[in-house]
């Protein structure tokens, strides 16, 4: 929005009951690359959780902060989670490393050695969203918490997928996707969507249409 409003004549309809307004444009959702989609959806609580209580974590005294890579405990000491270390370069582009302590895998090796069904948490978030809706069926709520980013259009995309090096029309669907996953809220809400379908095939602007009429 820029410093004048656009020139109109009169905003007309039934506006005193729109509660709030929100921008659905294609803006990056996180900076950090510790941000992704399902952190994004607050689903990886529910993945957090369900590692917690694995026979192994109880042993062990692991929490759901464990399986975090936002706060210490669980995540790799070297790089913080990161899963690489940045050299920054006087005159040149910043190189990226791998992390030699955890090969990339970002958490210690006591937390990979708990697994659901032969996964360790490194595993699923290398998933792809239908991937794990799949691996997840028997945890109905996890599984429901994801379902909203295949149903826009995102079953591609990898749990753990660094927020940065999404598109802006992937961005403007995990945004949509996290709508989706609040169910009713209790004011009316006025959505205003910023070409949701630029440089979508036919077959997923059918998807984010279907989206639309569920946000409805």
């Amino acid at each position: 929005f820029g410093e004048k409003v656009g020139f109109h004549q009169k905003i007309s309809g039934d506006i005193e009951s729109i509660g709030q307004i929100e921008m659905v444009d294609q803006n990056p959702i996180g900076k950090s690359s510790r941000s992704n989609p399902v952190t994004y959806i607050k689903a990886y609580d529910e993945i957090r959780d369900l590692y917690a209580r694995q026979p192994l974590s109880k042993m062990r005294g692991f929490q759901p902060k464990h399986f975090s890579f936002n706060v210490d405990g669980g995540r790799c000491d070297t790089c913080k989670g990161e899963g690489e270390q940045v050299v920054e370069m006087q005159f040149l582009a910043d190189v990226h490393l791998v992390c030699e302590s955890c090969g990339g895998k970002r958490f210690k090796e006591e937390v990979l050695e708990v697994t659901y069904r032969d996964k360790s948490i490194f595993d699923v978030l290398d998933m792809s969203v239908d991937d794990a809706i799949s691996f997840f069926w028997e945890e109905k709520g996890l599984a429901k918490a994801l379902q909203p980013l295949s149903d826009v259009g995102l079953g591609y995309v990898k749990l753990g997928q660094s927020s940065d090096t999404l598109s802006g029309g992937e961005a403007q669907r995990v945004k949509l996707a996290s709508f989706l996953g609040k169910g009713r809220a209790g004011e009316k809400i006025l959505f205003i969507f910023d070409e949701p379908t630029t440089g979508l095939h036919f077959h997923d602007i059918k998807k984010l249409l279907a989206s639309f009429d569920a946000l409805l």
